[in-house]
């Protein structure tokens, strides 16, 4: 059973940046999700295995960029211009699907999750 590792969170200024990791070996597509209380676990974005195709929520297409290293296991969030909107727990998962799919229930393994708080 692969484990997921994230790190990276913290708190921010708007019009800031951060870059979350998550440690995950195995050859898996990767999404990123993120969640408020209150409110359903929504898709940021997500990269296949290969790196080649990837997918953004229509809020994070040109703020945020998500890749991968496959030579270290990890894959990455890299969030940039951030709003107080933003703030939440994030959420790597990894999925059997060779495309990236939006929906959470599509993700079997779970990282432990990261707050970003974005102040204003």
């Amino acid at each position: 059973q692969v484990q997921l590792v994230e790190s990276g969170g913290g708190l921010v200024q708007a019009g800031g940046s951060l870059r979350l990791s998550c440690a995950a070996s195995g050859r898996y597509t990767m999404g990123w999700f993120r969640q408020v209380p209150g409110k359903e676990r929504e898709f940021v974005g997500g990269i296949s295995w290969s790196g080649r195709s990837t997918d953004y929520a229509d809020f994070a297409k040109g703020r945020f960029t998500i890749s991968r290293d496959n030579a270290k296991n990890t894959g990455y969030l890299q969030m940039n211009m951030l709003k107080p909107e933003d703030t939440a727990v994030y959420y790597c998962a990894v999925s059997a699907y060779l495309h990236v799919e939006r929906h959470f229930s599509a993700y079997n393994v779970w990282g432990q999750g990261t707050q970003v708080t974005v102040s204003s």
